[in-house]
């Protein structure tokens, strides 16, 4: 894999940065995270959170078997409990919720039903099934976890990317995630006086490292660092940091993916206010996605953290310089053009006029009223589209 050096963070301002979160995205992805993750799901450093996948790994084992020869057992003196016999293995094993569910899905069955249903009679059900259907190879993922458990059941090619892997390469650029180098858990926007203060303590309550027994999922940004790209209308910087945040789940419950951006604060609630320029990559778990992820992913991952802000920075520039419309006209005819509708037009310049104290004229004008008037859209189809159209206009910029 790739090597690089691990800087050290530069001081900043302990009072923290003034922020404009009226401008660019609201990306509302941690915050679902940080709102679902119970405690024991929570870490508060790369290291307690690698410690722990790596255990995890240590103990698990991987193997490829015929799915006719699955034997489903189910004694009536426990009838909460089924096990599965696995061909050649030595102990039977018991299946985790989420392998249950994709047993009962490699047979066509549903699995809600199946789990109401006393385990001597989902076992019968489960067999029929197995025996039934086309045999298919399937791999299993098991492991010793105080007993034998099936932790995932999947097809044969499913090329399964560890947890434990992902962190390992996070913490290549990120360390310990908690402010030995640029790379820490995000701070904290104050509501009332517009400052976000990247100085906030790692508690289970602010952490943004999650792990469970399905997934992992980090949000890290730059936040000692600010990025100054343009002024505001009263003349203050518009400043930004760079973040980036992850996700694997080696069991098949969601793909590999890494996306990153500049933010402009991130509240208390783990919101990303202010985005612009999103970048994501994902990863399926095929037959390939390991390779792709030692050739793509951590590449793409180390890049972004070395690379300067400058085109960034460039990039905004060139926005606010860049005039599409000089009058009324121009405005309703260059918004109109792009698909929206007369009362969006109406609405999104009427934001950059109450927010910029001008009518919108520049590309950067339009896209941060698109943008702002997105995010009132109650329908997340309407908002991801209209942010798409807000990215199409920007690109008028380069």
């Amino acid at each position: 894999m790739t090597q690089m050096e691990i800087q050290s963070p530069s001081q900043s301002a302990r009072a923290g940065y003034k922020v404009d979160v009226s401008r660019g995205q609201r990306i509302g992805r941690v915050s679902s995270e940080w709102f679902n993750r119970p405690a024991d799901e929570r870490f508060l450093s790369l290291d307690d959170l690698r410690g722990s996948l790596a255990a995890r790994s240590a103990r698990s084992r991987t193997r490829i078997v015929e799915s006719k020869g699955i034997r489903v057992e189910a004694g009536r003196d426990d009838p909460e409990r089924l096990t599965l016999v696995l061909p050649d293995a030595d102990a039977p094993v018991a299946p985790t919720h989420w392998s249950f569910g994709q047993l009962a899905s490699l047979i066509g069955a549903p699995a809600a039903y199946l789990r109401q249903l006393p385990a001597p009679l989902a076992g019968i059900n489960l067999q029929y099934g197995l025996t039934s259907n086309r045999a298919e190879q399937v791999k299993t993922l098991e492991i010793e976890n105080g007993r034998l458990e099936l932790r995932a059941l999947t097809g044969a090619d499913y090329g399964r990317i560890f947890d434990a892997d992902l962190i390992e390469a996070v913490q290549k650029i990120a360390g310990n995630g908690t402010g030995d180098t640029r790379w820490k858990v995000p701070g904290c926007l104050q509501w009332d006086t517009g400052i976000y203060n990247p100085h906030v303590d790692v508690s289970k309550d602010t952490t943004t490292l999650y792990a469970s027994d399905r997934d992992v999922f980090v949000f890290l940004v730059d936040d000692l660092n600010p990025i100054e790209a343009g002024k505001l209308p009263d003349g203050s910087p518009d400043v930004f940091f760079r973040g980036f945040y992850c996700w694997n789940s080696e069991v098949g419950a969601r793909t590999l993916g890494i996306a990153s951006f500049y933010l402009r604060a991130v509240c208390q609630n783990r919101n990303i206010w202010g985005a612009e320029d999103f970048q994501e990559i994902t990863i399926r778990h095929s037959k390939y996605a390991p390779s792709r992820f030692a050739l793509e992913a951590e590449p793409a991952l180390i890049q972004f953290a070395e690379s300067s802000p400058m085109p960034f920075v460039n990039g905004i520039k060139a926005a606010r310089e860049r005039i599409v419309a000089r009058d009324d006209d121009d405005r309703q005819t260059f918004l109109r053009k792009r698909g929206f509708s007369k009362a969006d037009t109406t609405k999104i310049i009427d934001t950059v006029l109450n927010e910029e104290g001008h009518p919108p004229a520049s590309v950067f004008d339009f896209v941060q009223g698109i943008t702002r008037v997105a995010r009132d859209k109650p329908h997340q189809d309407v908002r991801l589209d209209m942010e798409g159209r807000a990215k199409q206009v920007l690109d008028l910029a380069v």
